[in-house]
């Protein structure tokens, strides 16, 4: 008899081990995941992109689509609470875009910097 509820207490702990760990490392509902709408301009030109971004654990992914075969991952993501900080390298060419933004609801605003100027920017969430 003893031994079965040691059993059954040390299999409830291992089964609430799981479920916690489980929690911990789901996917975050963070408002930045999801599909955006970017624009921005800038001395460089108008530049627009379908955005994809995912947030989890402190960490920020996703890529820039801008068409034609046209894709810029992001590179060193990070996000806090709704302050968000990414790099985006053009391709074809070794300017870095140095990009933070704030995430407010279903839109999010930010500045781009490279080479030495900087250029605000925009995106709304898609439905």
């Amino acid at each position: 008899m003893q031994q079965t509820r040691l059993f059954v207490r040390a299999l409830a702990l291992v089964a609430l081990t799981t479920l916690v760990s489980c929690a911990a490392n789901g996917p975050t509902n963070s408002a930045a995941n999801g599909a955006w709408d970017f624009k921005m301009t800038s001395p460089f030109g108008e530049l627009a992109a379908n955005v994809s971004m995912q947030a989890a654990d402190g960490q920020l992914s996703g890529s820039f689509d801008l068409g034609g075969g046209r894709v810029w991952p992001i590179e060193n993501g990070t996000i806090a609470d709704n302050q968000l900080s990414f790099r985006l390298t053009r391709d074809g060419s070794p300017m870095v875009y140095e990009m933070s933004g704030v995430v407010e609801g279903g839109s999010v605003s930010g500045v781009a910097k490279a080479m030495g100027m900087e250029a605000p920017w925009a995106m709304t969430k898609k439905p």
